[in-house]
């Protein structure tokens, strides 16, 4: 009985050491917007990697965003590797310079936006119903430009507030 509770102790000391934030890129990055990320057309691909099992989900999207006054509307169709396709759609309105709040069919209460300069930071929740079962995971993102024009999101998974999962999604504007 003590070696399980020291081993779940030692456990979630370890986990709660996983960064819960995603770094901020490397090196010269050139400034962002929500606007610049996400107006217009663009086509990626990503992938959802579990920490505890280093399984991935590899997935590709094609994005399509529309700004109208302060509203910037984004529809995502996803087609993951395993043949299953999802459509989601963002609704982001501005709350002020450089901030905007966010709703999407599975967002659990509303999305903060910042955007710092040469990054932009996504913070929500959301939950997400594999086999009839829903499952409530935060999200913590930061977006940027890669060095060849890429747009760059990379995101920390948490369930229960410890890390469980990471994204990496890399977009071009087509």
């Amino acid at each position: 009985m003590l070696l399980t509770r020291r081993s779940l102790i030692v456990g979630s000391l370890a986990l709660a050491g996983c960064s819960r934030l995603p770094a901020s890129p490397d090196g010269p990055v050139q400034p962002i917007t929500l606007e610049q990320a996400f107006s217009g057309r663009a086509v990626g691909a990503g992938v959802f990697r579990v920490d505890l099992t280093g399984s991935e989900r590899g997935f590709r999207a094609r994005l399509d965003g529309q700004l109208q006054g302060d509203r910037l509307t984004v529809v995502e169709d996803f087609i993951y590797d395993d043949g299953e396709e999802n459509r989601l759609t963002w609704v982001f309105d501005r709350a002020g310079p450089g901030r905007w709040t966010g709703r999407r069919e599975d967002t659990v209460g509303v999305a903060e936006v910042v955007e710092t300069g040469t990054e932009i930071r996504l913070s929500y929740t959301a939950d997400f119903d594999a086999s009839g079962e829903v499952t409530r995971l935060g999200f913590e993102d930061v977006i940027y430009f890669g060095p060849d024009g890429r747009v760059i999101n990379d995101a920390v998974v948490t369930r229960w507030g410890l890390p469980v999962a990471r994204v990496r999604f890399e977009m071009l504007k087509v």
